[in-house]
């Protein structure tokens, strides 16, 4: 098969589908992998580090569009990109379908067969290629709400560990899952007062037994978030339902009443935000400000740490692109039930249900495509 590596282009997008490990080990199979020149030169991954494990340097994206079969991908094709796809082409990269209507519009307009990371489901249950991001994205997400709570970014100036004789900080973490898991390690970690709410009972046991009393777990209803939030000087978003849209937990009326100069960081905004006042920012301009809240919603936050971020992602998507590569997407997928769950758009069909239900579409069994 003859793979695609195009460079990123979406704002302050660094990280690259294939490392050159990567590209070696697809090379060995004997398949062709097609590099845009400089796709990884921004995190040290230089073009003669590609051409030593195997690349054929091409110059621009649209080379690599035109003869690539498959298209490795980190972020969401963008509109430019979206267009150079063709009928049949494979596209694996993330997707996040349910809250992006014209990228569904469009992917379905190509014809291409579209792999999303984050519906990839393990043999152990799971997100297996959705969960580097994620502890990225969570250890993050710490950081950014603790810079952002200084005085000269808007915040109101509150240091999250305090210093002796002044009370620490009190961070919100709504969603025990990874994201959740890791930014309650970096909030402890930073000896801020940690709580955290979710709806898996079995869940906030299994923290309490780890972080005992340095942390409070609480079963997460309206009230608890409410109650929660209000009292508040940083709220991490970690909520997820896979493939499909965020709930709103955090309402207006509550961003409304919390204290002036807090921050939220809302790390599901790729699937549309958990709080109702977030829309999708950017690297360049990262927050805007509601009700005197400072909201940190950017869409790729582990693109700030791209080569840390491009080597874990790797660890994880490689395996399932060397088997779509030596068996075609349709064999690859009938041999292996969890990549079959990644499948969300294929010959203009969505082919997820969440994705499907959100947007208004027809869902269509993938089975049905697999012949």
């Amino acid at each position: 098969m003859r793979i695609g590596l195009p460079k990123e282009v979406k704002n302050h997008e660094y990280r690259v589908g294939l490392t050159p490990a990567s590209v070696r080990e697809l090379s060995s199979r004997g398949h062709q992998v097609l590099v845009q020149t400089g796709a990884g030169a921004a995190i040290g991954l230089t073009d003669e580090q590609y051409q030593a494990a195997g690349a054929l340097l091409v110059a621009d994206a649209a080379h690599v569009f035109a003869q690539a079969d498959m298209i490795v991908k980190v972020k969401e094709p963008q509109p430019q990109e979206c267009a150079m796809l063709r009928p049949g082409q494979i596209l694996y990269t993330y997707l996040h379908l349910a809250p992006d209507p014209d990228q569904t519009a469009a992917l379905i307009k190509s014809g291409a067969v579209c792999i999303a990371y984050e519906t990839i489901t393990g043999p152990g249950g799971g997100l297996p290629l959705l969960a580097p991001m994620s502890e990225v994205a969570g250890r993050m997400a710490v950081q950014a709400g603790a810079a952002h709570l200084e005085k000269s970014k808007g915040g109101m100036g509150v240091l999250l560990g305090g210093v002796p004789g002044v009370p620490a900080g009190h961070v919100v973490i709504i969603g025990a899952g990874v994201v959740g898991t890791h930014a309650l390690q970096m909030a402890v970690g930073l000896g801020a007062r940690v709580t955290v709410l979710d709806k898996n009972m079995e869940r906030l046991r299994q923290l309490d037994l780890v972080f005992g009393n340095r942390i409070n777990t609480v079963y997460s209803t309206a009230q608890s978030v409410d109650d929660a939030v209000l009292d508040a000087e940083l709220v991490i978003g970690g909520v997820l339902i896979p493939g499909a849209a965020a709930p709103k937990l955090v309402t207006r009326d509550m961003v409304s009443r919390m204290k002036k100069g807090a921050v939220v960081v809302d790390v599901a905004i790729d699937q549309g935000g958990c709080f109702e006042t977030s829309h999708a920012t950017t690297h360049t301009e990262p927050t805007f400000v509601v009700d005197g809240v400072v909201h940190y919603c950017v869409a790729n936050m582990p693109g700030a740490v791209a080569r840390t971020s491009t080597f874990a992602l790797n660890n994880a998507t490689i395996a399932h692109a060397v088997a779509l590569a030596d068996k075609g997407w349709q064999q690859a997928l009938k041999d292996d039930p969890h990549l079959r769950h990644g499948l969300n758009v294929a010959n203009g069909h969505v082919t997820y249900e969440a994705v499907a239900l959100a947007l208004g579409y027809t869902y269509v069994n993938p089975n049905t495509l697999l012949s």
